[in-house]
């Protein structure tokens, strides 16, 4: 028995659990890829200070096979540092650093590879660039699962040097290497069993929410059905880069105390406290090893066990500085503005970053940005409008048209806008007759579409979208918890509220705790949800403010109009008992209704807030209010893929 025991690489491992890296299924598997590509491509270009710009291709190649290909502007990649990349598990420079940044563990990339070679047996293409006059280096990798080694496959086992110019773009046309001509950046290319889908927990909704958190990326998308897709980028300055900080000593278990002190050089225990962790001065090294009994000149070659365990215990005794927050880089309010109103339709924004605040010793920020009214822009649609639409969409059904035309527009919602209409869920846009036409116009303004509608939850890591598991998730679970009655929204108990609203939450740390490997859901950590309960409210307190005086002025509108409506008959009526003047009469009675309803008149500025409240106007800049019709992500009106139609 002890001859068939063996080590196991980490390789071997994911490879038979892979579903613990986010590849239990063909259509997360593809999703997963993409995400992995493009978070690496992202974290490369703002490293090098460059404003990203990635293409996104995704071809079929068969019966439920798909190619991927992801390149980006970044800086290049070395050429001996490209197959430990793509090739080997747990390889990269983020895992033992302390500051923000999407990869963490050296996983993601090379596990999509890994899954592509199992699924198709097809290696993983990569050809990088440094520079313009440089030759571009090309690969083909495929994993060694039982040494965690790559293998090279092209070039004798050395991969190609692709030489810069018009030879380059001659050798690349005749092997079939695909390149967007850029001067310098990286391209992976994988091949995989997949499947592609549209909606929630798709490529298409994963890139949009790319494009919310993160508006200095300039996105090109082409979907297997080649339709093409841009998101400009709505910001042309980089994100403040994060800096590296040493682990905050509040944050270090006994254990890892212990394999730092066996791993320091030579030195006093003072030295070691001072240059090991962040926020330890020579007083707070001293006060700790007042409060361990342990003199501050004692080497560290002479600390056991027992004295790193009296240690472990001063430093959870001494009042120590909360770790620098120069190492995180959140979005801040301004720009979750526009990144929701660029993407997200409404007509209400609103935007709260907490301050920084610390959980195991990690530091960490909250962001919320909250959109309301999503559904407002179809109630406002022309007859003539409509027409236009309809004559640009390649839409094959009166579905699709709906659900791809108005953005935030639900199948659910689509569905019961065609039975109000009597038309065919499967009949063409492009054959309706004019009275046909009417119809839908009449059901899209009949149709309440946010009745029934629930809270859409966008939930970001380090700027990730993160789309799956949302139940397990410290975000969901927090959103729930919140009472969003107070601020206007149906709810019942134990679940989102209702109506048109869509959340986004941003958790940015330098080591945010995921539940799993995937990296899909958030650890409850109490501190993490308090400051998420904070940011919420927040938001919360300036949508309530928005709602109650929308219904307020429309309340008292509707009001004045009942009154308006038989003033005329009273005033009749009084002037002839009374034999007073009626004219006069009238405008008195006039002068008293709009005096009661004065609210009706009320004039209310791009916050929400009456216009001559001054001090109120400057208190916050962190909402905007705008014409649901002029939100640029209102309506669609780029051209759609033809979805196949079932067969009758």
């Amino acid at each position: 028995m002890a001859a068939k025991q063996r080590d196991i690489s980490v390789s071997e491992f994911f490879a038979k659990n892979r579903h613990l890296l986010g590849f239990d299924n063909p259509r997360k598997a593809l999703l997963t890829t993409v995400k992995e590509a493009v978070d690496n491509s992202l974290d490369a270009c703002e490293e090098a200070g460059i404003l990203p710009e990635i293409w996104v291709h995704i071809e079929a190649t068969g019966n439920d096979r798909f190619k991927v290909g992801v390149q980006d502007n970044g800086p290049g990649i070395v050429k001996k540092q490209i197959p430990l990349i793509f090739g080997k598990l747990l390889y990269g420079s983020k895992f033992h650093r302390l500051r923000q940044s999407r990869g963490q563990q050296g996983i993601g990339i090379s596990a999509a590879g890994m899954y592509g070679v199992q699924t198709t047996g097809k290696p993983v293409k990569i050809i990088s660039k440094v520079d313009a006059k440089k030759p571009a280096h090309y690969y083909e990798i495929q994993i060694d699962t039982k040494k965690n080694l790559p293998q090279i496959l092209n070039g004798r086992g050395e991969g190609v040097d692709i030489p810069a110019g018009q030879k380059g773009t001659e050798y690349r046309e005749k092997h079939g290497i695909e390149w967007v001509d850029q001067p310098h950046g990286t391209r992976v290319t994988i091949e995989l069993q997949a499947k592609f889908v549209r909606g929630r927990g798709s490529v298409d909704e994963y890139l949009e929410q790319t494009a919310i958190a993160n508006p200095h990326v300039a996105l090109h998308y082409t979907d297997p059905d080649n339709d093409a897709r841009d998101y400009p980028r709505s910001a042309n300055q980089l994100p403040a880069e994060p800096k590296e900080i040493k682990p905050h000593p509040y944050g270090v278990e006994l254990g890892r105390l212990i394999t730092l002190l066996h791993d320091a050089p030579n030195c006093t225990v003072a030295q070691f406290l001072t240059t090991t962790f962040s926020r330890v001065t020579s007083q707070v090294a001293r006060k700790i090893c007042n409060t361990a009994n342990i003199s501050t000149r004692a080497s560290t070659r002479r600390i056991g066990r027992k004295e790193a365990d009296l240690l472990y215990q001063a430093i959870q005794a001494t009042k120590i500085s909360s770790p620098a927050t120069d190492c995180i880089s959140p979005i801040g309010e301004e720009l979750i503005l526009k990144g929701l109103h660029h993407v997200v339709p409404g007509e209400f924004y609103a935007a709260a970053t907490r301050p920084p605040a610390v959980y195991r010793g990690n530091p960490f920020q909250i962001e919320v940005g909250i959109a309301y009214g999503g559904q407002a822009a179809m109630q406002y649609v022309t007859k003539e409008l409509l027409r236009e639409l309809i004559e640009e969409t390649d839409a094959r059904t009166i579905r699709q048209f709906l659900i791809h035309t108005f953005n935030g527009l639900g199948s659910e919602a689509a569905d019961r806008i065609l039975k109000e209409s009597g038309l065919g869920t499967r009949q063409s846009p492009a054959g309706l007759k004019p009275k046909e036409i009417e119809k839908l116009l009449a059901a899209m303004k009949g149709v309440n579409v946010s009745e029934g509608q629930t809270m859409e939850v966008l939930r970001y890591a380090n700027r990730v979208p993160l789309q799956f598991s949302p139940a397990s998730c410290a975000i969901t679970q927090t959103v729930i918890g919140t009472n969003w009655r107070s601020y206007g929204l149906s709810q019942s108990r134990g679940s989102l509220p209702k109506g048109p609203v869509t959340v986004m939450v941003h958790v940015a740390s330098v080591w945010v705790p995921f539940t799993s490997e995937s990296k899909e859901a958030i650890a409850p950590y109490p501190e993490i949800q308090k400051e998420l309960r904070l940011a919420l409210q927040a938001v919360g307190r300036h949508l309530g403010t928005y709602v109650r005086r929308r219904l307020k002025v429309k309340q008292q509108g509707e009001r004045r109009q009942i009154f308006l409506r038989y003033l005329g008959e009273v005033a009749t009526a009084v002037s002839e008992i009374n034999a007073a003047d009626r004219a006069e009469l009238y405008e008195q009675l006039l002068s008293v209704a709009k005096k009661r309803t004065a609210d009706a008149d009320m004039k209310l500025d791009d916050r929400g807030r009456p216009i001559e409240d001054a001090e109120e106007l400057a208190a916050a800049e962190n909402v905007l209010i705008v014409d649901p019709m002029e939100a640029p992500a209102a309506i669609n009106r780029t051209p759609v893929a033809d979805e196949t139609l079932p067969k009758q």
